[in-house]
């Protein structure tokens, strides 16, 4: 029995009783030991009187000494969990009250291969090959492997931080820079997040990094050698935080600032606040992907501001923060933008939906999960974005349409900020709020709705929303003249690199995943696709979207001719997006593919971040 948090089953921390309000975090980067070393020093204040110790989460830690308002103290690590490492528990004084203030300092360091939030990479793993780069991924549960910690999202605590790092390198931090001075060959760069904020959003990154102002509050940082492209992917950055500021409350955070990191970056974004981690897959040339970016902004808000009390909740952040994004491209792009993105969220969602069925785990489809004794990451998928998308929009349309739910998204913003939150209190302030505004007529409407089977009931959503399909018909249309095609057995055809030319990557995206979805009834021969591909050139495309759907059409098919090209999109591109579906195809296409699959993720082992190789070590299994 693994015994947790009661607000938390994920987490050891005492909260509950002794909360830990501020950390300060005095920390070494060396890398020839792959290792951080200092302490943290955490500002606790007492919630129960006769509260007698402080635990915190903490794991593959090498813990060195502990104190208590400065005295030395004694510390204890319990049992060890696989997925949730031990708790660390330090006695307190006797006869605290509520309402008392503690701090309690940790000295400590990680161990080279137990930090998974840290991947350390060698120069060769870098764009510039001359200087090492650290990166952390905090989220959901690894910031216990950084530092001692209370990690859970129910906990929001302000930070600062004082990091030594070699001096030709740079520090930067989900903070606002504060100084940098150099004595000898260590900088020291320290910083300050004085927005309270759940432990997975600290977050730090070290290397050989330059920034270009693209905005009056945003620096966009890379390696020097693709700087100026970033600059240039992301330089409408500005029109993305004025356009989430008109949509809901205003800024808070000071800066927003972006980072493109090296390749292994297992995510497209994460929104450590005011630093922005982003896929370098989203340098296009085109600034066609930026779209992700609307997505991190909306986070500032949904998740950062108004977090999920428990990953339990999770769509709570990620079902939120769809629905803004997807605000803002109506905004920015017009109404039938957003309901196309929301039709290619549908397959993504059906797709998680089968293959969690398919691996006979279907409750990891429903929107608020049961997690004791789970891995949160085991139940990461689309699920929580676009089932909690699909609520989200079905109240939109049953309560008035976007000018009246506009209104209740600022409200839960203005009702939640800096608070942690379940989806019972979103459903009951929901429910406060159209009672308040519009009267019992709202009230009613809300009853209609069975949010016990939204909430609990794996699968797809029990109501089918309607979407406009106006920009999906012409890749529809294209993808249906394919078919009819592949099925007439002929030799000539009329197609051309025109068909193609006026669409957008989203638009080359739908008629791709079109063809996959015609291709699990009846696959296309070699030929087909050899056709297709010479008409579209789309082997060669380097929009990293277009071509791992490419390529999953191909394995789909049994097309073993484009296992070269899959090898290469995986083993120099780490985002889990791509790496993640390309590996389970590769390995369902055929014997070879297995095969070949099992070998290049032996021999590419190295290069992913941790999560990510855990994640495919256990798809392959």
């Amino acid at each position: 029995m693994c015994f947790t948090a009661p607000f938390d089953p994920n987490s050891y921390s005492n909260a509950h009783e002794v909360i830990v309000t501020d950390v300060h975090l005095s920390l070494t980067t060396d890398f020839v030991q792959k290792i951080l070393l200092g302490s943290v020093r955490h500002t606790c204040r007492v919630e129960t009187d006769g509260a007698d110790k402080l635990v915190l989460d903490t794991k593959n830690l090498v813990i060195e000494s502990a104190t208590v308002d400065g005295v030395a103290a004694t510390f204890s690590l319990g049992e060890s969990h696989a997925c949730y490492g031990a708790p660390l528990s330090i006695p307190l004084r006797a006869g605290l009250k509520a309402g008392d203030i503690v701090e309690v300092e940790i000295k400590y360091r990680t161990i080279e291969g137990g930090c998974l939030a840290a991947q350390w990479l060698e120069p060769s793993q870098t764009v510039g090959k001359q200087h090492p780069y650290l990166f952390t991924q905090c989220q959901p549960i690894y910031a216990r492997t950084l530092a001692p910690l209370p990690d859970s999202p129910f906990i929001k605590l302000k930070y600062t931080a004082e990091i030594k790092c070699p001096s030709h390198l740079r520090a930067l931090m989900s903070a606002v820079p504060v100084e940098e001075t150099i004595a000898g060959n260590v900088k020291t760069c320290k910083f300050t997040q004085q927005i309270s904020i759940p432990s997975y959003l600290i977050a730090l990154a070290v290397g050989n990094i330059e920034g270009r102002r693209v905005g009056p509050r945003s620096t966009v940082w890379s390696e020097p050698e693709v700087v100026e492209a970033a600059a240039w992917e992301f330089a409408d950055t500005e029109l993305f935080v004025k356009t989430g500021e008109e949509i809901l409350t205003p800024y808070v955070w000071g800066v927003y600032d972006l980072l493109v990191l090296p390749a292994s970056f297992p995510y497209g974004g994460m929104e450590n606040p005011c630093l922005t981690f982003v896929t370098p897959s989203l340098l296009a040339g085109d600034r066609s992907l930026v779209d992700v970016v609307a997505h991190e902004i909306a986070h500032s808000w949904m998740g950062n501001l108004v977090t999920s009390a428990s990953w339990e909740h999770f769509w709570l952040n990620e079902g939120f923060t769809m629905f803004v994004e997807r605000r803002i491209v109506s905004r920015l792009h017009g109404e039938p933008a957003r309901h196309f993105s929301a039709l290619l969220g549908v397959k993504a969602l059906q797709e998680s939906v089968d293959h969690y069925e398919q691996n006979g785990t279907p409750e990891y489809t429903r929107l608020v999960q049961d997690l004791k004794n789970v891995d949160p990451d085991d139940a990461f998928s689309s699920v929580p974005y676009e089932k909690g998308y699909h609520l989200l929009h079905y109240l939109e349309g049953i309560l008035g349409g976007i000018d009246v739910f506009d209104g209740f998204l600022k409200n839960h913003v203005e009702t939640f900020s800096h608070k942690s939150i379940t989806s019972f209190q979103f459903k009951d302030n929901l429910y406060a709020y159209f009672e308040k505004t519009y009267g019992q007529e709202k009230v009613d409407i809300l009853n209609t709705v069975d949010w016990d089977t939204w909430f609990y009931t794996p699968g797809m959503p029990p109501v089918k929303n309607e979407f406009d399909e106006t920009l999906a018909n012409a890749c529809k249309t294209l993808a249906n003249r394919w078919t009819e095609f592949a099925r007439s057995n002929a030799t000539e055809h009329t197609f051309s690199a025109s068909d193609i030319t006026s669409f957008s990557t989203n638009q080359t995206n739908v008629f791709l995943e079109t063809l996959q979805t015609a291709a699990g009834i009846e696959k296309f021969s070699v030929q087909v696709l050899d056709a297709m591909d010479s008409v579209y050139n789309l082997t060669k495309v380097r929009n990293c979207e277009i071509r791992s759907r490419w390529q999953e059409l191909n394995l789909a098919c049994g097309r073993e001719e484009i296992f070269p090209e899959v090898v290469d999109l995986i083993t120099t591109m780490g985002r889990m997006k791509y790496v993640r579906p390309l590996y389970r195809a590769m390995r369902k296409c055929s014997p070879a593919g297995e095969k070949l699959a099992r070998e290049t993720f032996s021999k590419h082992k190295g290069f992913y971040h941790p999560i990510c190789t855990a994640m495919v070590e256990k798809d392959l299994a």
